[in-house]
């Protein structure tokens, strides 16, 4: 199918269902239940969007809501979809171009994820400066969709300075350490070996995931501003003498969520 005839169907449907609205926010591994602070919330299963994959994993609810939060119209993913379930990153990142075409101007972008940096610790929270990626892929190959962005697109400040400034006071306000770090993108499933955290901590990475970089792309691509927000939900491979396992992942996710959702709650006030 062409892409913007697949965007434009999958956007109709939402649109229809969900209205429209000014701030995305995707939830990542164990936030899922955040989305009940929607306010008057219409809730749309990603099987019912012409066009829409369907999450795979656990923690992922599968879900588009949209209400209100703290006065503004707040569109959520309930649930991401990930390179390594398979999926193209035109897949992946179907849901921004969505949120692009109904409206959504910010958007802010969570994750659990593993940290590098050894000053970090399980259950802290990582603004995202920047984000580099290891997987060979970038969801803007192919033809440029003109309708939304530049074919060459600037990625020198992916993340919105004036929103990471407003996330820190939003921190401090609320009595905690908001860390700020590089996010590295990995293919996954696996999770990494000691050898790739030792590359990527050279290479600069605080912290690495299996998500996120190709969301972002597309956001900027289409002049989103953007937020990333990184839960540090264990200690890459080699960092401490025990295993990993996304039972450990959900679990730290669970504890740090009220954190988390409070620091969001905080953000969208601000915006």
């Amino acid at each position: 199918m062409d892409e913007m005839k697949r965007i434009e169907g999958a956007a109709k449907k939402v649109r229809e269902a969900l209205g429209t609205a000014e701030i995305g926010i995707i939830l990542g591994s164990g936030l899922g239940d955040y989305a009940d602070a929607l306010e008057k919330a219409d809730r749309l299963p990603y099987g019912e969007i012409p066009g829409f994959p369907v999450s795979t994993v656990a923690g992922h609810a599968g879900k588009l809501l949209c209400g209100m939060l703290h006065g503004k119209r707040v569109m959520m993913m309930q649930g991401r979809f990930h390179y390594y379930e398979g999926y193209s990153m035109k897949d992946v990142t179907l849901p921004v171009r969505v949120m692009q075409s109904v409206g959504v101007k910010t958007l802010i972008v969570t994750n659990a994820c593993g940290g590098i940096n050894l000053s970090f610790a399980p259950g802290d929270l990582m603004v995202i400066s920047d984000v580099f990626s290891l997987t060979g892929q970038n969801p803007l190959i192919g033809q440029n969709l003109d309708a939304f962005g530049p074919r060459f697109p600037d990625m020198s400040c992916a993340f919105d300075r004036e929103l990471r400034g407003l996330a820190h006071a939003v921190a401090k306000k609320q009595g905690f350490e908001l860390r700020e770090g590089v996010y590295a993108q990995m293919t996954g499933p696996c999770y990494e070996t000691p050898a790739e955290i030792r590359m990527l901590r050279t290479l600069g990475a605080d912290a690495v995931g299996m998500s996120t970089v190709p969301e972002v792309i597309v956001a900027r691509h289409g002049g989103m501003r953007v937020l990333g927000i990184s839960c540090i939900t264990n200690m890459a491979a080699g960092i401490l003498d025990q295993p990993l396992s996304h039972a450990e992942v959900t679990e730290t996710a669970n504890r740090a969520k009220g954190r988390f959702q409070a620091l969001i709650d905080g953000v969208v006030k601000g915006i």
